[in-house]
C-alpha cells in the first residue's frame, strides 16, 4: 500500500520482536473482516532474528512491513509513526488477538467529543493457565485501577489530538501506562463492545517477570517527573484488596493472600533493578507465545 490514505483510514501499528509464532493469529483477525483500504496495518520488525517479517508479509498487501535492527518497542512505534497516515491510530502488541469489529468500535468511541484515547475490554483466558497465575489475575482483574485503566490490554487507540499529546514523550518502557496517564479519566474510554484476547503467562516464573517489568516501568515514570502520579495511579491499596475479599470471602480470600505474596516477591525483584537504574532490560514472557495448533 502506498500513497496518502486520509482521514477514513485507520492505522494499526504492530511493533514485533521475534513474534513469528504468534503474529499470524493477530493479523488474521485484524484483516478477516476489513474492507479494502479500511485498515493500514504496519508491522515493525525490530531486532528480529526469526521469521517475523516473512510471516507478516505473507498476509498480503493489507500489511506493510518495516524493519529495523534496533530491538526497541518505543523506537519501533516512532518509526511506524513516520510512515503511517491514518487516524485514529492503534498501537497493538503482536501477541494479542484483536478483530476488525473491535477496531471499528474503538474508532467510533474516538469520535466522541473530548475522547482522545481508548482501549478494549480484556477477554479472560483460563485454559492451560496454572492456578499460580490464574489466582493472581483473578484478583488483579477485580482491582479498580485495572478495570478502568488503559494499560495491560495490549491495545491503545488514539485520535489525532491524542497523538499530538503523546508525540513528545521521552522513551519509556511502559508505553501503555504512559498513554493512560497522559489523559484524564474523562478523556479516555474502555470500550465495552470491543474485546482483546491477552494471553497470560503460563508459568509463575514468567508471571514474576511480567509484573517486575510493569513495576519497574511505573517507577521509571514516577522518577522521571513526567507523571508524578504514576506510582499512585498503578498502585493497589489495602482498601482495594479488602473490597475484593468482601465481595466473596470464601472464594477470594485465598486468592488475595496469594496475590499479596506474589506482589511482595515482585517488589523484591524490582528493587534490584531500580537500585541499578536498569530501565533497558525487557523482561519478556515467552511462555504465552506459543504457535497455533490445530484442534
Amino acid at each position: 500500500m502506498s500513497g496518502h490514505r486520509g482521514e477514513s483510514v485507520i492505522s494499526v501499528v504492530v511493533p514485533a520482536h521475534n513474534e513469528a509464532a504468534v503474529i499470524g493469529r493477530l493479523l488474521a483477525g485484524l484483516l478477516a473482516g476489513a474492507r479494502p483500504g479500511e485498515l493500514d496495518v504496519l508491522v515493525v520488525a525490530n531486532g528480529c532474528t526469526d521469521e517475523t517479517e516473512r510471516v507478516a508479509a505473507s498476509h498480503g498487501p493489507g500489511v506493510r512491513v518495516l524493519s529495523t535492527p534496533d530491538a526497541n518497542k518505543f523506537r519501533a512505534m516512532r518509526l511506524a509513526d513516520s510512515a503511517a497516515d491514518g487516524f485514529p491510530r492503534f498501537y497493538v502488541d503482536a501477541d494479542v488477538e484483536l478483530d476488525t469489529q473491535a477496531v471499528r468500535e474503538m474508532a467510533a468511541a474516538l469520535e466522541e467529543p473530548g475522547v482522545f484515547a481508548v482501549g478494549p475490554e480484556r477477554a479472560r483466558l483460563a485454559k492451560g493457565v496454572p492456578w499460580t497465575v490464574r489466582w493472581y489475575y483473578d484478583v488483579w482483574h477485580r482491582l479498580p485501577v485495572v478495570r478502568d485503566g488503559l494499560f495491560g490490554r495490549g491495545v491503545v487507540g488514539i485520535s489525532r489530538e491524542g497523538h499530538a499529546r503523546l508525540r513528545d514523550l521521552p522513551e519509556m518502557m511502559g508505553d501503555d501506562l504512559a498513554a493512560a496517564l497522559a489523559f484524564t479519566r474523562a478523556e479516555q474510554r474502555v470500550v465495552a463492545k470491543a474485546h482483546v484476547v491477552v494471553h497470560p503467562p503460563r508459568t509463575l516464573r514468567n508471571l514474576l517477570r511480567v509484573r517486575e517489568r510493569a513495576l519497574v516501568s511505573t517507577e521509571q515514570m514516577a522518577g522521571a517527573g513526567l507523571f508524578p502520579e504514576a506510582g499512585a495511579a498503578a498502585r493497589t491499596t489495602r482498601a482495594d484488596l479488602l473490597d475484593v475479599v468482601r465481595a466473596a470471602p470464601l472464594r477470594t480470600a485465598p486468592k488475595t493472600a496469594w496475590f499479596v505474596l506474589v506482589t511482595v516477591l515482585v517488589r523484591r525483584r524490582a528493587a534490584r533493578r531500580l537500585s541499578s537504574r536498569d530501565f533497558q532490560t525487557w523482561q519478556r514472557d515467552d511462555s504465552s507465545r506459543q504457535p497455533e495448533t490445530a484442534g
